[in-house]
């Protein structure tokens, strides 16, 4: 990771955090890195006790650890904050300011003559701006990216290369886009014609709408609606390799880890989290707060706060003594046949 060559007092980085100090305020921090790769100008932080041996061996100058938490180790300054995960993405933040661009378009760039491109917004060489389309202030295009007609992106946005979006889409303020992301596509939409034998294509007429604050990881794709909108809420995060498909509404602040798949029409609540490859089929609900296991297949409505796992996805506890019972399973049905030939034989002698 990067560094600070010139570094910062400890006593700043802990006051930026609002931590509790055990040690020398005065020490330099010239950067942040995990506790197995930290060095003696280093600060890492420690959040779970399965990193214990790591804590005990590591070589940081400082480390971030829960309120409560007291190392016994004297040559290590200790800051004490009640989520360290958090504190130590606020501190790194310090050390990796994003970067900045400066604004204007490049000659290499193709931005349509009806276009409005905000004078602080820069796009790089070889990204396309269609007719109608608008980019605000502060916006960064990188090259290879294609903002289709009539298609808007808000303030503080950034679209890595080759990040596509089509036609008519919103994207909000501080939105960003990771490399070779699909916005806006065609949802999967056909209905079968059984005299002629095709597949006849349902015209997908609507948009996407990503409000503020989503992130969005590469290659992922988020489908255009049949009609009306496909949203994703305030806040969202998408990892890399997600399937969003037609009319889906994504709540606030969810979010949504490498390759889960959501068909069309589904609606997901406030803060609901889709671990790695669950899959969602259509137009059920998921309620508020809900988490989904990795791997998971969701075939129908989720309360709110509910944690499933398993395909078809259950209560989680139930799925915990599924699991444990599926090894015993061949045991259990010799036994029931064991069983079954004496309850048999039974029957037989005590027939009249």
């Amino acid at each position: 990771m990067g560094s600070d060559p010139a570094g910062r007092p400890l006593a700043e980085l802990v006051a930026h955090v609002g931590g509790t100090l055990r040690g020398d305020g005065s020490l330099i921090i010239h950067g942040v890195e995990g506790l197995a790769e930290a060095g003696p100008r280093d600060l890492s932080f420690y959040g779970s006790h399965r990193y214990r041996e790591a804590l005990a061996s590591t070589r940081a100058a400082a480390v971030l650890v829960p309120v409560g938490e007291e190392p016994s180790r004297l040559d290590l300054a200790v800051v004490q904050v009640p989520n360290p995960h958090l504190a130590y993405a606020r501190i790194s933040a310090l050390f990796h300011p994003v970067a900045r661009h400066a604004p204007g378009v490049s000659p290499r760039a193709n931005v349509h003559p009806s276009a409005r491109v905000h004078a602080e917004a820069c796009v790089m060489a070889f990204a396309t701006v269609e007719a109608l389309a608008e980019v605000g202030p502060r916006v960064v295009l990188y090259p290879g990216v294609y903002v289709g007609k009539g298609a808007r992106i808000g303030a503080d946005s950034v679209l890595y290369p080759s990040v596509t979006l089509r036609e008519g889409c919103l994207v909000g303020e501080r939105v960003v886009l990771h490399a070779s992301a699909v916005v806006g596509a065609d949802g999967f939409g056909f209905a079968f014609d059984a005299e002629a034998q095709a597949h006849v294509k349902v015209p997908q007429a609507g948009i996407v709408r990503i409000e503020d604050d989503v992130e969005v990881g590469a290659a992922s794709c988020i489908d255009r609606a049949t009609t009306g909108e496909t949203v994703i809420g305030r806040g969202t995060k998408i990892d890399n390799l997600v399937q969003v498909a037609h009319n889906v509404r994504v709540g606030p602040l969810s979010l949504l880890c490498a390759q889960a798949g959501i068909s069309g029409s589904a609606e997901l609540g406030t803060g609901v989290v889709l671990a790695g490859q669950v899959g969602v089929v259509g137009h059920i609900k998921i309620g508020d707060g809900a988490r989904i296991v990795a791997q998971s297949g969701v075939v129908h409505d989720v309360a709110p706060g509910a944690t499933l796992s398993g395909s078809p996805a259950v209560d989680l506890r139930a799925w915990l003594r599924q699991s444990a019972a599926l090894p015993r399973m061949a045991d259990l049905m010799r036994e029931v046949r064991a069983l079954r030939s004496r309850l048999e034989a039974l029957e037989k002698e005590t027939k009249p």
